[in-house]
């Protein structure tokens, strides 16, 4: 019954995204936006990592794209309290966690047809990268979309109105954004500012993404990348079902 939950309300929601063409293409934008006016500037520039520049770029968009975009998902659960629609859901027999799943199914589903694009408007920019790497990048963004969706629909259905909701969202994202390395190496800055970015959970998929994209699949980044981003999207998850659940959703 799960399954068959999840389903349901994955395919409800993904048909509402797909009549919303424009907001599937605006989504993508920030991100190409990066890619076609910094990338450039940093062509040729020792970064101090493996790989070309655009090597390094990429996996930091192609995460800012989850970061950002999975993080405000939960805008959506507020509008729906105001319309009545959760009220609705809540006394149907499907499962609270099929409630969640669908939803975040559905965001990870629309994440990764957006870093498809990016990744093949980077082709065109110049990036080289192996066939597996980009596919272990996929992967990768897919799993930080159902983590930070989870939590943003959990936060949303504790607050009332998007006033709320949305300085709270931008207070964690923008350091999330700053100390995970996303644009750059942390590498690159000061000691303390490396040792301080050790505690952001993103900057551990960051290095594995950007060691895929170079062919290296067995090193420790990779390892720590798949271990943190396994836990912290279990640990979402649970986070977001206990909330549905106590919160009648």
């Amino acid at each position: 019954m799960l399954l068959h939950d999840t389903g349901l309300i994955y395919g409800r929601y993904l048909r509402q995204s797909l009549r919303s063409r424009f907001a599937l293409l605006f989504g993508v934008l920030m991100p190409l936006l990066y890619l076609l006016f910094f990338g450039p500037l940093l062509t040729d520039l020792p970064l101090g990592g493996q790989g070309s520049s655009w090597q390094v770029l990429v996996p930091g968009l192609l995460l800012q794209l989850g970061l950002f975009g999975a993080s405000f998902a939960g805008f959506s659960i507020i509008i729906e309290n105001s319309q009545g629609v959760v009220e609705r859901m809540r006394v149907t027999p499907v499962s609270r966690l099929a409630l969640l799943l669908g939803r975040v199914l559905r965001d990870a589903t629309v994440f990764a047809f957006q870093a498809v694009l990016l990744v093949l408007a980077a082709l065109v920019m110049g990036l080289r990268a192996p066939l597996p790497g980009v596919m272990i990048g996929f992967a990768f963004v897919a799993l930080l979309t159902v983590s930070l969706a989870s939590l943003s629909y959990a936060l949303a259905m504790k607050v009332r109105t998007p006033q709320e909701f949305g300085p709270t969202i931008n207070a964690l994202t923008m350091p999330s954004m700053l100390l995970s390395g996303l644009m750059l190496p942390m590498t690159l800055g000061p000691g303390w500012l490396d040792v301080l970015s050790h505690l952001m959970p993103f900057r551990y998929l960051v290095d594995a993404v950007r060691d895929a994209y170079v062919g290296s699949y067995a090193s420790a980044h990779m390892l720590y990348g798949v271990l943190v981003a396994l836990g912290f999207t279990a640990l979402a998850v649970t986070v977001g079902t206990r909330v549905f659940r106590t919160a009648g959703a």
